[in-house]
């Protein structure tokens, strides 16, 4: 049968996906629509896991530890993570679907809204949620998304993060404190910069996800294309090179991607809001723009394995932030 997309959520119902003994319900897009099929049960397991909390709580650190591999960029900025991000972990007889989401705010312009609906956009789909704190956190910035979580029916796990840097009274005060919150959680105190309890909560997480087909290829490990890693390398230098309202007023856009067996010849433009704004960024004689293209071409090279040809631009975009075109544009409204 089909639906709409409007008419149906992206996580399958769970009273459609128990009320067949032998059936489990796989969705797939076809031509705009959503069609749901009963599948015979098999020895596969393969769900969506949604990763929220606060900003700069370690959830881009804790996914990259999940996969092994560095798909999101980390800094020690708040609002890294802008677009909701999905990591694919598979094993012979599982996958995980991993969403990295934006941390939670309350938005001051278009943009951020948009980051918000993204994460509650992934609380739709989810099997598990992963509500990730770092220790010393004792309260959500969103008190309406707060009590979602604590009402959910989905399988919560709370992951006190840090705790590489916690004596054992703090940690067990912590634990003690979100138990009285969220009753319904079980609670796992990690490191996901260190490793601690990551393999565990691996397959724990396995352990969580229904009896089901693979959603993705399984050679598969985003739902991203290239040119996405290619904007968020550069977002990443300018990040961690500029201060103040600079990392928040760009967006990148790569308007050339060309790749031969050993070479990849990438061009892309950073957008600004406003001319001071670009003086700042290409700096005396352009040397700030050209640390930035030099870190940037080092991840890519690392990234893709092969030898990087990188040239950057800067533009001019008035209020992006605040507008709906430019903003369906970069991916963050639909």
């Amino acid at each position: 049968m089909g639906y709409e997309p409007n008419e149906l959520p992206t996580a399958l119902p769970r009273d459609l996906e128990h009320k067949y003994n032998n059936f489990i319900f796989h969705r797939q897009a076809n031509g705009g629509r959503l069609y749901l099929y009963p599948v015979e049960k098999t020895n596969h397991r393969a769900g969506f896991i949604s990763i929220i909390g606060n900003p700069n709580v370690g959830k881009s650190t804790l996914m990259n530890a999940l996969m092994d591999q560095p798909l999101s960029i980390i800094t020690a900025k708040a609002q890294t993570t802008r677009h909701r991000i999905l990591g694919i972990v598979n094993g012979e007889d599982y996958q995980l679907v991993l969403s990295d989401t934006p941390g939670i705010i309350k938005p001051a312009y278009s943009l951020q809204a948009a980051m918000m609906d993204q994460l509650q956009t992934s609380l739709q789909d989810a099997d598990v949620l992963c509500y990730m704190i770092a220790l010393g956190e004792t309260k959500i910035k969103d008190e309406a998304l707060f009590e979602k979580i604590r009402n959910t029916a989905l399988p919560l796990l709370v992951l006190i993060n840090k705790i590489d840097l916690a004596t054992q009274e703090a940690l067990e005060a912590a634990v003690d404190h979100w138990k009285a919150l969220l009753p319904n959680a079980t609670i796992y105190p990690i490191s996901a910069l260190t490793g601690f309890f990551v393999p565990e909560l691996l397959s724990r997480l396995v352990e969580l996800m229904p009896d089901c087909p693979p959603y993705f290829p399984k050679d598969q490990m985003t739902d991203k294309p290239e040119r996405f890693f290619v904007n968020e390398a550069i977002r990443k230098e300018i990040l961690e090179h500029y201060d103040k309202e600079i990392p928040y007023a760009v967006e990148m856009l790569t308007e050339a991607f060309l790749e031969d067996p050993k070479l990849i010849k990438i061009q892309a433009a950073i957008l600004v809001e406003r001319e001071t704004q670009k003086g700042i960024l290409i700096g005396h004689k352009g040397t700030q723009l050209k640390k930035v293209g030099q870190g940037a071409r080092r991840a890519l090279e690392a990234f893709f394995g092969k030898k990087i040809f990188l040239e950057l631009f800067v533009k001019v975009s008035k209020n992006w932030r605040n507008d709906s075109r430019q903003l369906k544009r970069f991916g963050y409204q639909h």
